[in-house]
C-alpha cells in the first residue's frame, strides 16, 4: 500500500522538476539555433549533423544551468511575487511543499560538468574555428553570471541586453560556424532584429515583477529606466526589428527572409497595443502581455529559420 503514495510523490516530483527546467523557452533556443544552420545551408554548405547536435546539446545544457541557477538564486524573490506568470516570476517549482531549494544548484552542477565534458568532446572531434571558442566563453560567461553573485547580471540593468546578445546573436553564430568556419554577413542581418525582439520580450518580462523586483533590491533593465520609459522603450524596439529588416534588404538580406519577419508585424502591433493601453490606466492582463511577448519572439524567429531552411 506504501509504494501507490511513493510512486504519485515520485510523478509529482518528475513534473515539477520538469516544470523548473521550463521547456518551453529550452523551444525558442532550439529555433534560434537552427536558424544559425539553415543560414549556413542556404549559403551552401552540407549539414554536419554530428556537428549540429553536439553544438546544440551544447547549448542546451548551457541554457538548463542558467535555469537552475536562475531558480536558485531568485527563489525568496519568486515566492514573495504577488503578479507570478505562466511566463515569469519563476517557474513555482521551488515553492514550499514542492522540491527543496537545492534541488536547482545541484541540477545546474550537474548540467555546468557535463557541459565540460562536451566542450572537450567538441573540441577533440570537431576542432572548430577560434571564432567557435570566442563564442563559448563569452556564452558561458554571460550565462553562468545572470544570476551568480557577486555579478548577477539580472540585476545590474546589463542582464537584458546581454542575455539578448548571447541568444539572438551568439546561438546563431555558433550553430552558423560550426558549419561553415566562419562568420557571414547574413548572421548579423538577422540577429540585429532578432536581438531587438528578444530586448523586448525581456522587457515585458519584467514588467509584472517590477514592484517585486525593487522590493528585493534587483535592479533590472526596466526599473533603472523607470516603467514609463521601459514601455516607451520596448515599443521602440518593436518597431525596430521591421526597421532593421528594412535596411538589411537594402543591403543585400535575401527578400524571402525580409518578407518572412514582416509576417510578425501583427503580433508585434498586438504587443504595442497592450503596453499603451497599460501605460494609459488600463488594468494589465500579465499573461496576456508575457504570452503576447514570447509569441512575438518565437514567431518571428520561426519565420525567419522556415524562411532559411526551405529556400
Amino acid at each position: 500500500m506504501s509504494e501507490q503514495p511513493a510512486q504519485k510523490k515520485g510523478l509529482q516530483n518528475l513534473r515539477w522538476f520538469i516544470q523548473l527546467s521550463r521547456p518551453l523557452f529550452l523551444l525558442g533556443l532550439l529555433l534560434v539555433y537552427a536558424l544559425g544552420a539553415g543560414m549556413a545551408r542556404y549559403l551552401g554548405a552540407t549539414i554536419n549533423w554530428s556537428a549540429y547536435w553536439l553544438g546544440q546539446i551544447w547549448v542546451t545544457l548551457l541554457q538548463l544551468s542558467v535555469h537552475y541557477l536562475n531558480e536558485y538564486f531568485n527563489a525568496p524573490a519568486d515566492l514573495d511575487n504577488p503578479n507570478r506568470t505562466f511566463l515569469t516570476g519563476g517557474s513555482n517549482a521551488l515553492a514550499p511543499g514542492r522540491l527543496p531549494r537545492r534541488t536547482a544548484l545541484l541540477a545546474a552542477l550537474a548540467c555546468l560538468a557535463f557541459l565540460a565534458s562536451l566542450t572537450v568532446l567538441i573540441i577533440a572531434q570537431l576542432n572548430p574555428a577560434p571564432a567557435a571558442y570566442l563564442i563559448m566563453g563569452l556564452a558561458f560567461l554571460g550565462a553562468f553570471f545572470y544570476s551568480v553573485p557577486p555579478v548577477r547580471l539580472e540585476a545590474s540593468g546589463y542582464g537584458e541586453l546581454t542575455t539578448s546578445v548571447l541568444v539572438a546573436f551568439l546561438v546563431p553564430a555558433y550553430a552558423f560556424i560550426l558549419q561553415t568556419g566562419a562568420m557571414h554577413r547574413l548572421v548579423a542581418m538577422s540577429a540585429f532584429p532578432l536581438t531587438a525582439a528578444h530586448l523586448a520580450m525581456l522587457l515585458a518580462f519584467t514588467l509584472p515583477d517590477y514592484f517585486t523586483d525593487l522590493k528585493h533590491g534587483k535592479h533590472t533593465l526596466m526599473i533603472r529606466l523607470g516603467w514609463q520609459n521601459g514601455m516607451l522603450l520596448h515599443n521602440a524596439l518593436i518597431l525596430t526589428v521591421y526597421l532593421l529588416l528594412l535596411i538589411a534588404r537594402a543591403f543585400g538580406y535575401p527578400g524571402f527572409a525580409a518578407l518572412a519577419g514582416l509576417f510578425s508585424l501583427p503580433i508585434g502591433g498586438f504587443q504595442i497595443w497592450q503596453m499603451r493601453a497599460i501605460a494609459n490606466g488600463a488594468k494589465p492582463n500579465w499573461n496576456a502581455l508575457t504570452i503576447g511577448a514570447l509569441a512575438f519572439f518565437g514567431v518571428l524567429v520561426y519565420l525567419l529559420t522556415f524562411a532559411f531552411w526551405t529556400n
